[in-house]
């Protein structure tokens, strides 16, 4: 039974999908930044019209159409970690204007097409090799509209502009979710400890509290990839909080400049649901100011000054704690999750960890033994690998008899 329930077709998974926000490759960083805030979106599809090419040729005249495909996603995470260098810290209004298809991850393919006729089991094959968005198709039209339509920077707003195919995608989020809706398939493997599993991966990212963000910027970059985070340590190992993705993904582009002159510790408050405390920004400014990067203090100031502009609530909140206050954010910032690590232990089931991810919206859950101590890590992918184990553990006996045949 759970075997022909892997099989089912991933077409199953789109229903009530929204259409994806595409963006042709050549458009530019800021263009891209424009489409993120404007959608609310977490990631946009880039889209190419040059990867496939197909040429029609005709008695009278030559013609031609090119067949566009989605070739990679940029979120403010990509934005975030493009800015952070100091040569584009030191003019990101240059840096704003690179075409989008430049800043994409190198090497990994992240997003994949899948046929809506595909199964589940391929769709989790595809994210076990590294896949975290898969492209499918949600509806078909008779129009076939021309190259130049489908490149025009004019109409990268609207989702109905692939030759006249919709589509959507799905995330590991969205599988691991229908998954657990119909758990019971799968008795009683849910019930059985992360540990019993073997899907505790020890191989973590960490950084201590007082290190430079900076220091964990190649670990940002990895966790993006690897839908995991960076832990967040003090002296003796243990958690303190985590530097998401996830939660990256909710910011602003400014964060680049909190990256590069704070610690991990200030970070994690800088990023944290609500938005950035004042004293916080300040102290961003005054470095920036330091090491003459004037140019991403205006940015700074740019940036919050339309946030406040837009908020109908523009004064600041009093933080009880630290007598500090905040910057009232609406939108981005007020979506995104707080910086605060969720924990499970090893002798917790995979079910338990299933509903704890979802609900928090985390793509990992960090590990602790009895001793509160850190020891490793659990991810949606980690997860997905138990379920493909049961086709795998399936076809042995299968193919164990045809040999005795």
């Amino acid at each position: 039974m759970a075997v022909s329930f892997l099989n089912r077709e991933v077409s199953d998974l789109c229903l009530g999908k929204p259409a994806l926000k595409p963006i042709p490759a050549e458009a530019t960083v800021s263009e891209a930044l424009t489409l993120l805030k404007k959608s609310g979106e977490t990631h946009v599809s880039v889209w190419s019209c040059d990867h496939i090419r197909k040429v029609v040729e005709e008695e009278e005249g030559g013609g031609g159409y090119s067949v566009c495909r989605c070739i990679g996603k940029i979120c403010m995470v990509d934005v975030i970690c493009f800015l952070c260098t100091e040569e584009n810290l030191a003019d990101p209004s240059k840096a704003l204007q690179t075409p989008v298809e430049q800043i994409l991850p190198k090497g990994n393919s992240i997003v994949r097409h899948l046929d809506p006729n595909s199964s589940l089991l391929e769709a989790i094959d595809y994210i076990l090799e590294g896949a975290q968005n898969l492209v499918i198709p949600i509806q078909n039209s008779k129009s076939t509209p021309s190259r130049k339509k489908l490149s025009s920077k004019a109409s990268f707003l609207t989702p109905t502009n692939h030759n006249g195919v919709e589509y959507c995608w799905l995330t590991q989020e969205d599988i691991v979710r229908f998954l657990l809706n119909s758990i019971g398939v799968f008795s009683p493997m849910p019930t059985f400890s992360i540990e019993s599993l073997n899907i505790i991966n020890h191989d973590m990212m960490t950084v201590s509290y007082h290190d430079p963000a900076i220091s964990s910027l190649d670990a940002i970059i990895r966790a993006y990839i690897e839908q995991s985070s960076v832990a967040v340590v003090d002296e003796d190992n243990r958690l303190i909080g985590e530097i998401s993705p996830f939660t990256l993904a909710y910011c602003d582009e400014t964060v680049a400049a909190a990256i590069a002159t704070l610690s991990a510790g200030d970070l994690m408050t800088y990023i944290d649901y609500g938005g950035p405390p004042e004293d916080l920004i300040e102290l961003v400014k005054m470095r920036l100011q330091e090491k003459k990067l004037g140019a991403m203090v205006e940015l700074i100031d740019e940036e919050f000054s339309l946030s406040s502009s837009s908020s109908s609530a523009s004064s600041c909140s009093s933080d009880d704690e630290s007598g500090s206050s905040k910057v009232t954010v609406l939108g981005r910032y007020s979506s995104a999750r707080r910086s605060e690590a969720i924990t499970c232990y090893p002798w917790s089931s995979l079910v338990a960890v299933m509903i704890q991810a979802l609900a928090h919206r985390a793509n990992s859950i960090w590990v602790m033994d009895e001793d509160h101590n850190l020891i490793g890590v659990v991810t949606f992918k980690g997860i997905l690998e138990v379920f493909r184990s049961i086709a795998n553990a399936k076809r042995k006996p299968e193919r164990e008899n045809t040999s005795k045949q």
